[in-house]
């Protein structure tokens, strides 16, 4: 039998090949306003990272130690609109593109608005609640977009999501049930944050982030959606 880090480690790299595009299964009956803005201003936070020192970009990013005693608790919303580099920001908003317009479309602009900055806000209670002493910077917009793909697993678990499977040098496309995407997903965060635990070093990835705000979109999701459903069914 494997060992818990072999087999998770075995598992992200095969969620790693795999890179969501859209829900296929659903056209939204509004455009995306919301979402295609917190897309710009996490590339402006970006292009702004890339000539700020460090010590800038560390000011504004959430310090779980700081946090918990009251200090600079504006990070916790300024740090999701940073990012550690090329991959992580290209890798988090093809995520939020992939889910977030339906979410969007189902809750309407404002609510979807406050839900994802809550989710946000939700995911960075949890990664401080679990290290309250860490020193370690924490940025990404990776907890609030947990949170709409935990909104959406509920709202939308049968959609197709439309998902390139990348081979060495070759790749294909194909389609895969949100319930599965998302549940493998939410499944290697639970198994990384375990591992996290029994480690000794616990830095680099803040997967208590992942799965408070997945859990935050689980449980208060439907709450801001609109009791009518939208979204055209594509082919229904």
């Amino acid at each position: 039998m494997e060992s818990l880090p072999r087999l998770t480690e075995r598992v992200l790299r095969i969620i790693g090949r795999m890179i969501p595009l859209a829900d296929a299964s659903r056209r939204p009956t509004r455009t995306p306003f919301v979402t295609a803005s917190v897309v710009a201003l996490n590339i402006l936070g970006f292009l702004w990272e890339l000539g700020a020192q460090d010590a800038a970009i560390v000011r504004w990013a959430v310090v779980p130690a700081q946090v918990s005693h009251g200090v600079h608790l504006e990070t916790v919303l300024t740090s999701m609109f940073l990012h550690g580099g090329f991959m992580h920001i290209l890798g988090n908003m093809l995520f939020l593109w992939a889910f977030a317009p339906a979410i969007e479309d189902a809750m309407g602009h404002g609510r979807f608005l406050a839900f994802y900055l809550l989710g946000g806000i939700a995911a960075t209670v949890a990664q401080v609640a679990i290290s309250p002493a860490s020193t370690v910077p924490n940025l990404g917009a990776s907890g609030a977009i947990a949170a709409v793909m935990g909104a959406f697993l509920v709202t939308y678990p049968k959609d197709e999501i439309k998902v390139v499977y990348f081979f060495g040098w070759f790749y294909h496309v194909g389609y895969m049930p949100a319930f599965l995407l998302v549940g493998l997903w939410l499944g290697t965060q639970v198994l990384s944050q375990v591992g996290a635990l029994v480690a000794v070093d616990q830095g680099g990835v803040a997967y208590m982030a992942h799965l408070g705000g997945a859990i935050f979109g689980m449980l208060t999701g439907h709450l801001f959606e609109e009791r009518e459903p939208r979204g055209a069914e594509v082919g229904g």
